[in-house]
């Protein structure tokens, strides 16, 4: 048989390494786990090959909810957890996803708990989900746990469309108003002016501002596009800062139209995320925790992790959730009655169900507002353009007259 020449860390963080004799190197790996070693290298005739890590890329949420949906019907129907990962694995059509899948296969083939070896992936499995998983674990119900999974994420998919309708529509719309714009002034108005120019016309204020504006992205193009492309790219930079996240979050939600609807999302996700923790026996302090890390917004996760600190001093979650003043009194109220009731999950299923609704509307409502104003500011600036340009030829041809 082959021998490999391997290096590890133990489980006491030392690092390690030896020489193993093994049919193969996959049975190498897999007798190194069995003895709780994290195998960094493997290597048989001077020839190394890739060892499963963490971090393959972001699966994406559609997938990931179409592998939970199997994996639960699969537990259902009482096949071997590590069967169900080699055929789900197999099976996968995104190959990184499926390298993930089989990794965790692999570990749990060697002893490890489905959680610990899905914590490993964290760009596949979220702490919400690998939480979720270790206490469907504990309580037996892992089928359960998957089906709630199942259809948290294709919940969370629809808002997070409705989150990049609300804000690209009319960012798009605007974009192309702005480079049709830009255009015209370029290539469009400079024709005109030598016209003008050339026929000795009187122009009007409105035809001197359209031809200045063209004369200046004319001479200045190439500034303004380093410009466009500076700013996009500093405030991608601010927004990635702690003070830049809350400032631009905390301007989202004051706008008008849009910062209600950014609100309703919010609370829709904050609702849905912690009803599925608690409902699945996740510790009420770990769900606010891990809700707020999937907040998406910094002024609601401050704000969660403001209840998360009462709470954990022995408040109750409505009570400081008001204090925060972002919440509507509504929910609030609710919350504080499914407490006192000991529905707290079902209330919060019935709040997330209703601002999911609400957002569905508003988004509609949105969509059938911006149409006409995008369309009523784009045939003002273009008209008013045009205006200015045929405003010195009705004086021409009343000279002529």
């Amino acid at each position: 048989m082959p021998q490999f020449v391997w290096k590890g860390v133990t489980r006491q963080g030392n690092m390690t390494g030896g020489v193993l004799t093994a049919e193969s190197k996959d049975l190498a790996i897999q007798d190194l786990r069995r003895r709780n070693i994290d195998v960094k290298s493997v290597k048989e005739k001077g020839k190394e090959f890739a060892i499963p890590k963490a971090g393959y890329g972001k699966v994406a949420a559609k997938a990931l909810a179409i592998f939970t949906r199997q994996f639960s019907v699969m537990i259902d129907a009482g096949l071997p957890l590590v069967q169900c990962l080699d055929i789900l694995g197999t099976q996968q059509d995104n190959k990184a996803f499926q390298k993930i899948i089989l990794a965790v296969r692999q570990d749990v083939e060697s002893g490890s708990s489905l959680a610990d070896a899905m914590r490993k992936h964290p760009r596949a499995f979220d702490d919400l989900y690998v939480n979720m998983v270790a206490a469907g674990e504990a309580g037996g119900i892992l089928d359960t746990i998957l089906r709630r999974l199942s259809t948290y994420i294709e919940k969370a998919v629809k808002l997070a469309g409705q989150v990049k309708t609300a804000l690209i529509y009319p960012i798009a719309v605007l974009t192309v108003a702005a480079i049709v714009v830009f255009i015209i002034l370029w290539k469009v108005i400079p024709t005109f002016a030598a016209l003008f120019a050339s026929l000795g016309a009187t122009l009007p204020l409105p035809t001197r501002i359209v031809i200045a504006a063209s004369n200046f992205v004319a001479r200045y193009i190439f500034f303004i596009v380093i410009g466009i492309f500076s700013f996009v790219y500093f405030l991608k930079k601010y927004y990635a800062t702690y003070k830049g996240r809350r400032v631009l979050d905390n301007m989202i939600l004051k706008s008008p139209i849009l910062g209600d609807i950014m609100k309703k999302i919010a609370v829709a996700r904050f609702c849905r995320t912690l009803a599925t923790l608690t409902s699945s026996g996740v510790p009420i302090l770990d769900g606010l925790e891990i809700t707020a890390k999937t907040a998406g917004n910094a002024i609601i996760e401050d704000a969660i992790m403001s209840v998360r600190k009462a709470v954990e001093s022995g408040r109750t979650i409505a009570e400081p959730l008001g204090e925060t003043k972002v919440f509507p009194p509504m929910v609030v109220q609710m919350i504080g009655v499914g407490e006192q009731t000991g529905a707290l999950d079902a209330m919060l299923n019935k709040i997330a169900e209703f601002y999911e609704d609400e957002v569905d509307n508003a988004v509609a409502g949105l969509m059938k507002l911006m149409e006409p104003v995008m369309i009523a500011i784009l045939g003002v600036v273009i008209g008013t353009i045009v205006i200015a340009m045929y405003m010195p030829m009705f004086d021409l041809l009343g000279k002529i007259n």
